[in-house]
């Protein structure tokens, strides 16, 4: 059985898992560094968190989700919504429905191309089994948009041990894509993803809590955007440069590992602390650190706060500007792959509502939380705020907010 304070932790932390293992979405055009990073950042986390309740399946409910993000040209929002049931006394399913609307205009698209919307629409089912102490989970994921195809494939085993004070989680991915090209009827691309995930969660005493984690990705195919361009010096341009499309490596390979530590003080109230590193066969290097607080008060309130500090080294091979047309065999110029830096502000607050219940319904929540999230990128230049001097332009920088407002019922 668990500590008192281990077991706390499971109501404390109720509102990550209520809403947040919605955002799933990896935005690949042009929503910037966020959302390419936060699926994998808040997964890896989530699966701490979960960690802390056992071999249990999880509970049934249902979470209304809308999310919201603005920032460097890019607006993003739109709704979700997930379901859990339990049956057979083993088994747990699970159904989620989650739609993305995108408008850009960010300064990858305007230098290139013409700002777009689009509309992204997602599917996924799961089935969690119990048995004893362990867990094993199968999941299937399919979303559309019109120029891209995602199929994935999950499956994830835990297990206690030493008299349930020790977890250790295995996962594996699959996903295959299919990328197309608005107004080119003949461009199709394929891309393969495989994830391997190792977790272990550790009870240290009755109010210290560890997480470690490591993951193992690799893809192939078609790994850059069919739209993005990078420029290169052309004397017999007015403005000194022209573009060219990028080159990618059709292989990339990533490693990360996470570390994270949470303690419970005697009234109710949590800290944490997570450090992860990360590189990968491009050359990146990054590394994050992160810092939270999480309060509850009386009349069913919970506060949180969080600090968030991430930096990255760019790709071997991106440059903002290249020395001439075709200068080497691989060549990108998309912000994300170049050195850059981000700090973020977390807030977030949920209330308990129907504590006592109303008919099929054990008791609900509803929850907010709010990122103020600031990038500084240190060789990519702002195209938009030209001097007249091609590679002397001001360096690109920009603040996003991200906004979720969500409901969440037991039954």
């Amino acid at each position: 059985m668990l500590p008192v304070a281990a077991g706390a932790a499971v109501a404390v932390t109720s509102l990550w898992r209520s809403g947040m293992n919605r955002v799933r979405r990896t935005y690949r055009r042009s929503a910037g560094g966020l959302w390419s990073r936060l699926p994998v950042l808040l997964g890896i986390y989530l699966v701490s968190v979960s960690m802390l309740q056992g071999a249990v399946l999880p509970e049934d409910r249902a979470d209304l989700l809308f999310h919201s993000y603005d920032g460097g040209g890019v607006s993003i929002s739109g709704p979700s919504m997930l379901v859990r049931k339990s049956f057979a006394g083993n088994f747990s399913a699970s159904a989620n429905y989650y739609v993305d609307k995108i408008s850009s205009a960010s300064v990858d698209v305007v230098t290139t191309a013409s700002p777009y919307t689009e509309e992204r629409t997602q599917y996924s089912v799961g089935m969690d089994y119990l048995h004893d102490r362990w867990i094993l989970s199968l999941g299937l994921t399919k979303s559309e948009e019109n120029d891209y195809l995602a199929n994935s494939f999950n499956i994830g085993i835990s297990q206690d041990v030493f008299g349930d004070l020790t977890t250790i989680s295995l996962g594996y991915s699959l996903g295959d894509d299919e990328v197309g090209r608005r107004g080119d009827a003949v461009f199709s691309e394929e891309v393969r993803r495989q994830q391997y995930r190792l977790g272990l969660s550790q009870i240290l005493s009755q109010n210290l809590l560890l997480g470690l984690s490591f993951e193992t990705i690799t893809d192939e195919g078609f790994l850059n955007n069919p739209y993005r361009a990078v420029r290169f010096v052309d004397t017999d341009s007015a403005i000194g440069y022209s573009f060219e499309p990028e080159i990618y490596p059709r292989t990339r390979t990533s490693d990360a590992a996470a570390i994270r530590l949470r303690y419970y003080l005697p009234y109710r109230a949590a800290i944490h602390g997570e450090y992860r590193t990360y590189s990968d066969t491009w050359d990146i290097s990054a590394n994050s650190f992160e810092v939270g607080y999480t309060h509850p008060i009386a009349g069913g309130w919970i506060f949180e706060g969080k600090l968030r500090a991430y930096s990255q080294d760019r790709a071997d091979f991106f440059a903002d500007l290249f020395p001439s047309s075709q200068y080497q065999n691989f060549m990108a110029r998309d912000k994300e792959l170049s050195t850059f830096s981000s700090n973020t502000l977390h807030f977030g607050a949920s209330y308990d509502i129907m504590r006592s219940g109303w008919r099929f319904l054990e008791r609900g929540s509803v929850s907010f939380s709010y990122d103020l999230i600031q990038f500084d990128y240190e060789d990519f230049r702002d195209l938009t705020q030209s001097n007249g001097l091609a590679g002397e332009e001001p360096l690109f920088g920009f603040d996003a907010n991200v906004i979720q407002l969500f409901v969440s019922f037991w039954f």
